[in-house]
């Protein structure tokens, strides 16, 4: 178990380099926030386990799962500024086929630690894996706690272009006066980015996260552009961001990207030296990110792939069948 600073993560680079503090540690999460001092981080974000058995994981019963968060929350509480924020990730924990919401369990635990509710946050994306008895699920979701009623919040900086910018008032004292803002729209509380991201050659390629320009050897990475809204909203310049459950940096890089220090604790040693390289490569200007803000792939019919085959044309069993 070790802790990696900046002068490890970026050993043998260029000496006029220079990024923001940061800290990887590799060891167990909850023994090494109690190190960390209180009020001391503006954002914790992270996608914790989901107690589905992963190779990072130790599947238990979900009660025992819960409980041993809960732990690791307080600790967070404690550590997270008073005009901070806590972004927490989660999908849904299934069982024999039941699904059990993680975000309705962990909902709970933050709001017996008197924490508010600022945006439950659903993020769809389009691709994942496929259910046979039930609806396949193409949403995770992002429960945005602060500690306070006094937080930070940068609009400005994440608004997106509006879809109608030249909607105008149709009524009142503003009738005919452009209602949007110029500086865009806020981006709401559904987020479509892709967890697989698209380009000309996934149509090539069957597996389409293989072909994610972020994929590392990581089961469940999620993409630097859904964590870089977060730090850019919810800290500014110079803050500290804090993931729990670091994997391979992805939340690391999003803080360092826009110039805040980052803490990251993850108690797989493969993840945390991904993480570095990842690091080494982002601060030497060769590591691949899919653009904040970039939109997403839609088919024009015309690819090979988003074809109707021929034989769903001719099978009688097909909703494409031609009558």
């Amino acid at each position: 178990m070790k802790t990696y600073r900046n002068e490890e993560i970026l050993h043998s680079l260029s000496p006029e380099i220079n990024l923001p503090k940061v800290v990887l540690h590799h060891g167990d999460t909850l023994e090494y926030l109690k190190s960390l001092p209180s009020n001391s981080t503006k954002l914790i974000v992270t996608s914790p386990p989901y107690n589905v058995g992963k190779e990072y994981e130790t599947k238990t019963s979900i009660e025992n799962y819960l409980l041993s968060q809960e732990k690791v929350i307080q600790e967070l509480i404690r550590i997270v500024s008073e005009d901070g924020s806590i972004c927490w990730q989660v999908g849904n924990y299934v069982d024999k086929g039941e699904v059990f919401p993680l975000d309705i369990y962990y909902y709970n635990i933050f709001k017996k630690h008197n924490l508010y509710l600022r945006n439950r946050i659903v993020w769809r994306f389009g691709h994942g894996l496929h259910a046979k008895n039930r609806f396949s699920g193409r949403y995770e979701t992002i429960l945005w706690f602060t500690k306070s009623n006094d937080y930070t919040f940068n609009l400005d900086d994440v608004r997106i272009p509006a879809k109608y910018p030249g909607k105008k008032h149709f009524k009142g004292e503003k009738k005919g006066q452009l209602s949007g803002n110029p500086k865009g729209k806020n981006p709401e509380d559904v987020w479509d980015i892709l967890i697989e991201d698209w380009d000309e050659l996934v149509w090539d390629i069957p597996n389409v996260k293989s072909n994610h320009p972020e994929k590392t050897v990581h089961p469940c990475q999620y993409p630097v552009e859904l964590i870089e809204r977060l730090v850019l909203a919810l800290t500014n310049e110079n803050d500290t961001v804090l993931d729990p459950y670091a994997g391979v940096s992805s939340s690391i890089i999003a803080a360092i990207k826009h110039k805040r220090n980052a803490i990251g604790i993850d108690k797989e040693l493969s993840y945390i030296n991904v993480g570095i390289d990842r690091i080494r490569a982002f601060a030497n200007g060769k590591l691949e990110l899919r653009p904040l803000g970039k939109e997403v792939y839609k088919p024009t019919g015309k690819e090979k792939v988003s074809s109707i085959p021929e034989e769903w044309l001719t099978s009688k069993d097909s909703i494409y069948h031609k009558s």
